[in-house]
Parts: structure tokens; sequence; C-alpha cells
């Protein structure tokens, strides 16, 4: 018997071990999260003006700390935080807020990330990756635009795009699309309802209009309580703190997420050969890590477990590991100092049903490319 099907001859047993959730042990990670950012926010920027060496050092354990309200978010969106669906929901959205992500629509694009995990064919990850036929397609100086974007120094520009300007400028741009589409279509047929013209309406940023309602719930209050913060505090001591912290910690998120899938021979296959056990097993990466910062990471390193079964909570995936460790030989392990490497590989091997690198690329399929 393989690793696939002994994997998933045990999975049963190993989801209903592990797959329990408790709200006591939500609570207590909410608040030792929540409450210190909220502390560090505020002793960080007072300190702006003053202190700004103060500032400077306290933005290291906020960003992490938001990295780990991230994760929160993350479980949350997946029902698995607390035990009770309503406080998934509430929790989820304050910390929505706190990250600037509307939490449900994340949520949503994020499910479809876990249903099709492994098949590059639906799924590219964060950083859209090319097939080696798309990427031989491309002139020499696109080539090097598409690689440019996805180096790693490009991370902090990223989480910022990620956490603060795409939820606001798509929500804007999309609700401003739907304010001229319905006051054009209300004067060619005045009789016609706005109710019925809205749902006539179609965009790319929303998917439901329930999705549509918690990205405005979500910008409203953000965009409410950074006004407040900017009178009170000041304008450029607010937003100083607040956009490098949080930009360093959507850079975080997005290189986890990345490596956690995009590795050396990480398994990238299409429709047809797809099997879900496999990409758990060879398509996702268990990244070891310090003690202190499986803790600021909400021990997401264990990935290969997460995408095993979305509903294991954050704080049952270590036992859940060394139980079933025998299950996970296979996974590929990484460590911090794996990262630099691994984001070599960006591109996805669609004959070989690999993720690849650049270099193997030119070496592997460099005829294409000149062909091209």
């Amino acid at each position: 018997m393989n690793a696939t099907d002994t994997l998933k001859s045990q999975k049963n047993e190993l989801i209903n071990k592990y797959a329990h959730r408790s709200n006591w042990k939500a609570s207590w990670q909410t608040l030792n999260t929540m409450l210190p950012i909220l502390g560090l926010m505020y002793v960080a920027v007072v300190s702006v003006e003053t202190q700004p060496w103060l500032s400077l050092l306290l933005i290291v354990p906020l960003t992490l700390l938001l990295l780990r309200g991230f994760v929160m978010l993350h479980d949350c969106g997946h029902g698995c935080q607390f035990k009770t669906p309503w406080l998934n929901n509430a929790v989820g959205f304050v910390w929505g807020v706190i990250c600037g992500i509307p939490q449900y629509v994340w949520s949503k694009h994020h499910d479809y990330h876990h249903a099709t995990n492994g098949n590059w064919n639906k799924y590219r990850g964060p950083l859209a990756v090319l097939s080696v036929d798309q990427f031989a397609e491309l002139d020499d100086k696109q080539q090097r635009k598409y690689q440019n974007q996805r180096k790693l120094y490009m991370a902090p520009l990223a989480g910022f795009l990620y956490f603060i300007f795409n939820p606001r400028f798509t929500w804007m741009k999309g609700s401003l699309q739907l304010l001229a589409f319905i006051i054009k279509n209300k004067i060619k047929n005045p009789s016609k309802s706005l109710g019925d013209i809205a749902n006539e309406f179609e965009t790319g940023y929303w998917a439901t209009w329930k999705e549509y309602w918690h990205m405005a719930a979500n910008n409203a209050v953000l965009l409410t309580l950074w006004v407040l913060a900017a009178n009170y505090f000041g304008a450029l001591a607010f937003f100083s703190v607040y956009i490098v912290s949080l930009s360093l910690a959507g850079a975080f998120g997005i290189i986890l997420f990345t490596v956690q899938h995009n590795f050396e021979d990480s398994y990238a296959t299409g429709d047809e050969d797809w099997n879900y056990f496999t990409a758990a097993l060879e398509g996702t990466s268990f990244l070891t890590m310090p003690s202190f910062m499986h803790w600021f990471t909400g021990d997401i390193g264990y990935h290969h477990i997460h995408h095993l079964s979305a509903r294991i909570p954050n704080y049952n995936l270590v036992k859940c590991h060394k139980e079933f460790a025998h299950l996970f030989g296979s996974v590929k392990r990484l460590t911090l100092l794996d990262i630099p490497h691994s984001f070599k590989f960006i591109l996805w091997d669609n004959h070989a049903n690999k993720i690849i690198s650049v270099e193997q690329f030119e070496s592997r399929y460099g005829h294409l490319a000149q062909a091209a």
C-alpha cells in the first residue's frame, strides 16, 4: 500500500480524533492575540513623535501578532476555530477588520483553494503561477517582469496591496460600477425595480450579494476606524505604524502560503490525474520553525494536516502530527532558511506535473522560448 492509500485508509480515524473545537481554547487564543495587538498598536503610534526607536522596535512583535491574527481569521473562515458557528462568524468579522480583509469573502475564495489543492490547472496560488507553455510565449521583457514581480523582496508591496489597498479599491470600484449600472438601466426602463436591475449586474469583485454586503460592512467599519484613529493620534503617526506593520504581516503571510505549496518538485497536476490525498502529502510542505514562530503563525506550518482536513483547528495540529507522524514521511520538510530557495520555483511544469524554477525551464524547455 502506497503512502496515499495508507493516508486515505486512516484519515477518518485522524479526523474523528482531532476535528474537535473548543470555545475556551479559541477564546483564549483570541484574547492573547487581539489584546496585545491593540496595546502594542497604541504604544507604537503614540511613540512615533517622541520615541520613534520604540515604535520601530514594537513593529516587530506587532507584525507577528497580526500574522497570528490572520491565522485566526483563516480558521474562523473554516468554521474550525470556535465550536459555535456564530462565534466563528462574529470573531472572524472582527479579525477581518483588524487585518483589512473582508473575512467571509476571503474564506469563500480560500475554500476553492482547498477544494483544488494540487490541481494547478484550476488554482495557481498567490503568485499566479504560469505554466511553462504560457511562460514560453512571453518575450524576454515580459519574462523578466514576471520573475521580478515574484522576488522575495516584493513581498511587503504584495502585503500592502493584499491587506490594505485591494480590499478598499475593489469594493469602491465595484460599488461605483453598480451605481452607474443601476442609474443607466433605470433611465432606460423606469418601471423596472432597483432590485431587479441590481440582480442583473455582473462583476468579478463579488460572487453573491452576501459577499458584497460583507465587503461593504468590513470597509464601512474599517474606514470609520481609520478616520477616528487619524483624528485622535494624527494621520502621520497612525498610518506610519499601521501601514508598515500590516504590510509586513501580509508579506509574511504570503511568503508562508507560497512556500507551503511552491517548492522544488512540488506535486502540481492538472484535471485528469489530480488526487486530493496525494496533494496533501506531496503538494503541501511541513514548515518547521522555532517554537515561538509556530506560536505566532498559529501552527499553520503543519500545513499537510490542514489540507488533509480543514476541520482540524490550529490548536490540535501539533498533537495530530505527532500521533500520526508515520503517515507523513513523504511530506516535504522546509525550514525558514529554505524559503529563499523555494521562492525560485515559480513555474508550473504542466508536462511533468511539478513546480519548477526558471533555470530548470531554460534547461528543459529553452527551445520552446526560442521557437516562440
